[in-house]
C-alpha cells in the first residue's frame, strides 16, 4: 500500500515521544505508525502532491522530510532551537518553518501572562524557508518572541506570523522575507497563537491563548472585532465556505463554532485533553482533533457536532493532517 504510490485517504498524526502515525480515513483506523531516529515531531505538513511529509523536531534543532510511500527519511533541513510550526505556502512551492531559541515553554506548560524578560531580552524567533523537491534554503526573517504561527495571504504575496510575548502580528513579505510592518493586539487580548486566513482572502482569526480571545481582521489588517472563547484557545480554522470558524480551546477541552460573519457562538463540542491541532476529512464531512494529553485523535460530526470516535494508542500527539489536502488548523487554506 505505502510502497510504490503516495497514501491516500490518509491522515498523518506527529508524536512528541517520537513517532509519526497513519490513520486509514475509511475505517478511522491507525495502518501504520513509524519511529525514526531523532526525530521528535511536533509541527507536519504535507506537500500539495503528497509525496512528502514534513515534520519539525523539537529534539534534534530541525526538519525532517519523508517520502510518504514508505516514510523513509529523505533529508534534514537544520533549524535552530524549539522547532514548532510549519506552513506550505500558497503555491506549494517552500516550505516555511518556525524557531524561537527564547521560548520557555515545553509539552503541556501553561503559557505566562504577559511577556517575561527572558522572553523580550533573549534572540528573537526565525522563520526558515526552504524550497519543495530540492530543499534548498530559502530566505530567513527576524521576526518577534516566541513566534509559533504562521499564514498567508490568499495571493501569498504575505507572511503573517504570530509573536506571543509581544501580542503582535508580524507580516513579511513572503518572497524576500523582509519584514514590512507589526500590528499590535494589545487592546485585544494576550499572546496570540493561531492564525489563519479565510477562504476568500478577505479576513483573518486569530486566538490569544492567555486572554481566551478570537480576533478578526480584514485584509487591511485592521480588527473587525473580538470575542471570548473557551480557556487556552489554540488551533483555529475556517471551514472551506468561510462561514464557521472551529477554536481548540485547549483549557476548557471544547472545539467551539463561531459564525464567521457574525462571530457568535453556534455550538461547543466536548473535547479531551490538550487538543491542540485539528483536520477536517478532505470531504469536509469530519473534524480529527489530536489531543496531546489523553494521547488519542477525537472524530466528530463536522456538521451535527456529534463524536464518532475515539481512536486511542497515540504519544503526546501533537499535529494532524491528510492527504489529499483539507482545511484544518495545520493546512489549508
Amino acid at each position: 500500500m505505502y510502497r510504490s504510490r503516495v497514501p491516500t485517504n490518509v491522515a498523518y498524526v506527529s508524536e512528541e515521544d517520537g513517532a509519526i502515525s497513519v490513520l486509514d480515513l475509511k475505517t478511522l483506523s491507525v495502518v501504520r505508525r513509524v519511529q525514526p531516529q531523532e526525530v521528535a515531531p511536533r509541527g507536519l505538513a504535507v506537500t500539495a502532491d503528497g509525496k512528502y511529509l514534513i515534520t519539525s523536531n523539537k529534539n534534534s534543532k530541525d526538519a525532517a522530510v519523508f517520502s510518504t510511500p514508505e516514510l523513509r527519511l529523505v533529508q534534514r533541513l537544520g533549524l535552530g532551537s524549539s522547532p514548532e510550526f510549519l506552513k506550505l505556502n500558497p503555491s506549494g512551492d517552500r516550505i516555511f518553518a518556525t524557531f524561537e531559541p527564547s521560548s520557555a515553554g515545553g509539552p503541556g506548560r501553561p503559557p505566562a501572562i504577559g511577556a517575561t524578560d527572558d522572553e523580550t531580552n533573549g534572540p528573537p524567533a526565525q522563520i526558515a524557508s526552504f524550497h519543495i523537491g530540492d530543499w534548498r534554503q530559502g530566505p530567513t526573517s527576524t521576526a518577534g518572541h516566541e513566534t509559533e504561527g504562521i499564514e498567508f495571504s490568499r495571493d501569498g504575496a504575505l507572511m503573517l506570523v504570530a509573536n506571543e510575548a509581544q501580542n503582535s502580528i508580524g507580516i513579511f513579505n513572503a518572497v524576500s522575507g523582509a519584514h514590512l510592518r507589526d500590528i499590535d493586539l494589545t487592546a485585544y487580548g494576550i499572546r496570540p497563537r493561531g492564525l489563519k486566513t479565510s477562504p476568500t482572502g478577505n479576513r483573518y482569526a486569530i486566538t490569544m491563548e492567555a486572554s481566551g480571545t478570537l480576533v478578526e481582521m480584514d485584509q487591511d489588517f485592521k480588527v473587525i472585532k473580538a470575542v471570548p472563547t473557551g480557556a487556552r484557545p489554540y488551533g483555529l480554522a475556517f471551514d472551506r465556505a468561510g462561514k464557521r470558524i472551529f477554536v481548540a480551546a485547549a483549557g476548557a477541552r471544547k472545539l467551539q463554532v463561531f459564525s464567521a460573519d457574525s462571530m457568535q457562538l453556534m455550538a461547543e463540542i466536548p473535547i479531551a485533553q490538550r487538543c491542540w491541532h485539528f483536520t477536517f476529512t478532505p470531504d469536509d464531512s469530519q473534524i480529527l482533533l489530536a489531543c496531546g494529553r489523553s494521547n488519542n485523535v477525537i472524530v466528530v460530526d463536522a456538521h451535527s457536532y456529534m463524536p464518532i470516535r475515539t481512536i486511542e494508542g497515540f504519544r503526546l500527539p501533537w499535529g494532524i493532517v491528510t492527504y489529499p489536502k483539507a482545511y484544518g488548523s495545520l493546512d489549508l487554506p
